[in-house]
């Protein structure tokens, strides 16, 4: 079948000559994606970049199909990534993926992650000891800090001195917050001289400036510290059988930092909120914790013997989820449904709107762990995608899982956060969907059990 004898598909009302849907996209980008899944059937075209076809995917079965489809490279989304950040596993598509994602498979490697259990604990403690009771806590920058916190005792063992770490947590986090707008607006807007384009390039530089010094004093230093960044040295080039560049490490651990340490705050903060608004799934998670732990600290061992606290972080990941906009590009004519696609056409959903369907989950906007042990509530293949599908799937799934169950059961054992405003905390889409504002309270526990 030949394009012209497909279905049309629907544009969306709303767009602009030279700005397509860039103004409510930027105006709140959620809203306008949730209103797609209202108003339009399977799929819906918008207008992003002049000159290309961009088509925003609504059902499941499409979905999985596009993400499963060997074909598609990974479109604008991460081929802005790659220009912004570097060529990286995240960014990287067809056989070059395939080859960044063996070398660095190593590093999330069973093993590995259970030696990161007590890094990324101790990392925890340290945070929580200077939460000061009946204090106010910003918990979205606070998880940001905790989870760039983890991040760096993983890749860098601690190997940056504490000045060098407070730059380069500001640095990631002004990279963070500009790679989404990025990603969105025009190629033509980030070319112009804005106090926002030249903050981004500043705070890009510096950090790869910082990974490149890492780099280089643990090559002179000649000696493996077990820390993800050895592992880096150690992988090789598939393509000349060489060590990677400091570029090339460079690249892997800025993605790494920008993907991993803000969806990490975005879902940790989320599961604070639910369980300051659900006092028993609140107290089912503290039992759960007392009954497997005792008193002894969280181990990698418990990451499965938790199963409530997994069932909570999995509805987080449901109500909450951190994407989006993931997208696709057509490389060759291609099929999608009853939709024959050009190549060159984008092609894009939104994981977050996705999760929230009220005809893929029954009463969407409650918050309901156990939902997941219902068979009548089980969404149909591909409703539901916290970690994405195909050979493209998160490479750090289990990682990401080990660091959440890690972080909440330490902290809610420590302390109680509590919401300051009796009010429902708004999501916005940024990098990640987060929350526009979460302030809470610290409140110690009665019975402060400090793992040890």
């Amino acid at each position: 079948m030949n394009v012209t004898a497909s279905p049309p598909i629907p544009r969306a009302a709303g767009s602009l000559p030279l700005v397509g849907h860039a103004i409510p996209l930027l105006r709140d980008n959620l809203a306008f994606i949730a209103s797609l899944r209202r108003t339009y059937g399977p799929v819906v075209e918008i207008a992003l970049q002049p000159g290309t076809r961009t088509v925003i995917v609504q059902d499941p079965v499409l979905i999985q199909a596009m993400l499963k489809d060997k074909t598609l490279d990974k479109g604008r989304f991460f081929e802005k990534m790659g220009q912004l950040l570097g060529d990286s596993v995240v960014t990287a598509a067809g056989e070059e993926h395939t080859a960044k994602r063996r070398q660095l498979q190593p590093a999330f490697a069973r093993g590995e992650i259970a030696r990161y259990v007590d890094l990324m604990r101790d990392e925890v403690h340290t945070a929580v000891d200077g939460w000061v009771p009946g204090r106010t806590l910003d918990v979205r920058e606070v998880m940001v800090e905790l989870s760039l916190d983890m991040l760096a005792r993983t890749v860098f063992s601690g190997s940056l001195d504490d000045t060098t770490f407070r730059r380069l947590r500001h640095d990631l986090s002004v990279v963070m917050n500009g790679v989404g707008a990025r990603v969105m607006l025009p190629d033509w807007v980030e070319r112009l001289p804005l106090p926002f384009n030249r903050r981004f390039d500043r705070a890009r530089d510096a950090v790869r400036a910082t990974v490149h010094r890492a780099v280089d004093d643990l090559q002179a230093a000649g000696h493996d510290t077990g820390d993800m960044l050895s592992l880096l040295l150690r992988a090789q080039d598939e393509a000349t059988g060489r060590p990677l560049t400091a570029h090339q490490i460079c690249s892997e651990i800025l993605t790494l930092a920008v993907a991993g340490t803000e969806t990490t705050a975005s879902v940790l903060s989320w599961a604070l909120y639910e369980l300051a608004r659900h006092p028993d799934v609140e107290a089912r998670v503290l039992a759960e914790l007392d009954d497997v732990l005792g008193d002894r600290p969280v181990t990698f061992e418990d990451i499965t013997r938790l199963p409530y606290l997994g069932r909570v972080i999995t509805e987080v990941t449901r109500l909450h989820h951190t994407g989006w906009l993931v997208t696709r590009r057509t490389t060759v004519e291609t099929r999608l449904g009853a939709w024959t696609l050009p190549a060159g056409t984008e092609l894009a959903y939104c994981q977050h709107a996705l999760h929230r369907d009220p005809a893929l989950f029954p009463d969407p906007l409650h918050f309901d762990p156990d939902r997941w042990l219902d068979s009548a509530q089980q969404p149909p293949a591909g409703a539901f995608l916290p970690f994405g599908a195909g050979k493209h799937r998160c490479i750090g799934d289990r990682f990401a899982l080990t660091e959440l169950i890690t972080a909440i059961a330490t902290i809610a054992r420590r302390v109680r956060l509590d919401l300051t405003r009796d009010e429902t905390v708004r999501p916005v889409a940024r990098a990640t969907v987060r929350p526009r504002t979460l302030l809470m309270t610290v409140r110690p526990r009665r019975r402060d059990v400090r793992d040890v």
